[in-house]
């Protein structure tokens, strides 16, 4: 059964993308599937912070 990503589980996935790149630890083979990777989960991120930002200012125009 997969995991539900999360807000939280996506940054903490491109936090470990992004420390592998700078670290030298990613080899040329894994690098693009790992770029799109980010690029998907930076987009999740996006769609979620855009979802919950309206939700809150629904909220204070109540």
């Amino acid at each position: 059964m997969e995991e539900k990503l999360t807000y939280e589980k996506a940054v903490k996935r491109l936090e470990e993308i992004v420390k592998k790149i700078e670290g030298g630890e990613m080899d040329i083979d894994s690098l693009t599937a790992n770029l799109k990777e980010a690029k998907d989960l930076v987009e999740f991120c996006k769609e979620k912070l855009t979802n919950v930002e309206a939700e809150v200012k629904k909220c204070l125009d109540m």
